[in-house]
């Protein structure tokens, strides 16, 4: 995996901001619902699909900025004039170069808590690792009304001294730094973020899928 040093880490992502188009697999989410009889009982499957694949975000993780993607899946029921939001489940997902033994580590994180999905040689793996579909944990039981699923993830890539903090994290010596729960840094590390925001066109990426409808009852299919 290649290091290097700070000054070339800016010169790197200046040159990516100049560096024409994004290449790379179309990045989406995309949400599968369960069979119809099992509807009412299981969560959609949710899976994002290419996202380390954009050509910008890629080169940062190669060059030792860990990406965050945070997940969010809502249901919602449809209503005359205004749907309500039902329900909503969240996760994060980590992947962080692993300076030790160069490998990039996916991380899961639930209410807090880190369970890593694996380390991997090369960054098209961890996107594959990243890629696996994940079941939401929010069926919606019994219902006659009709629902749906909205599903969205924002990408965000982390300074280098994000990542110390994200360590430091992972050891117990501090709250999650990807949860943003953190002092302000240095002149030079604002600088650093403020060039890795321009780079991913803003603060985060953001994309979003919606489910086709359905009516969640004994007899459960999805409508049309």
């Amino acid at each position: 995996m290649r290091r290097v040093g700070w000054v070339s880490r800016v010169a790197l992502v200046a040159l990516l901001l100049v560096g024409g188009a994004r290449a790379g697999r179309a990045q989406s989410i995309e949400i599968q619902l369960p069979a119809a009889a099992r509807l009412s009982e299981e969560g959609p499957l949710v899976s994002a699909r290419g996202i380390l694949g954009d050509r910008y975000l890629s080169e940062l993780v190669r060059s030792g900025f860990p990406a965050r993607l945070r997940f969010r899946v809502e249901l919602w029921a449809e209503g005359r004039i205004v749907d309500a939001l039902q329900r909503a489940v969240e996760w994060e997902v980590l992947v962080r170069p692993r300076g030790s033994d160069d490998r990039y580590e996916v991380l899961q994180i639930v209410g807090g808590r880190p369970l890593s999905l694996g380390a991997f040689a090369r960054l098209e793996e961890a996107d594959a690792t990243v890629a696996r579909p994940v079941r939401a944990p929010i069926p919606p039981g019994l219902d006659g009304r009709r629902l749906y699923y909205l599903a969205r993830v924002d990408v965000a890539a982390l300074s280098v001294t994000d990542l110390d903090e994200v360590n430091r994290w992972l050891r117990g010596e501090l709250q999650p730094a990807v949860r943003g729960e953190r002092n302000p840094g240095t002149a030079l590390t604002r600088g650093i973020r403020t060039v890795a925001t321009r780079l991913l066109g803003g603060e985060r990426r953001s994309y979003e899928a919606r489910s086709a409808g359905f009516r969640a009852n004994s007899r459960t299919t999805p409508s049309p």
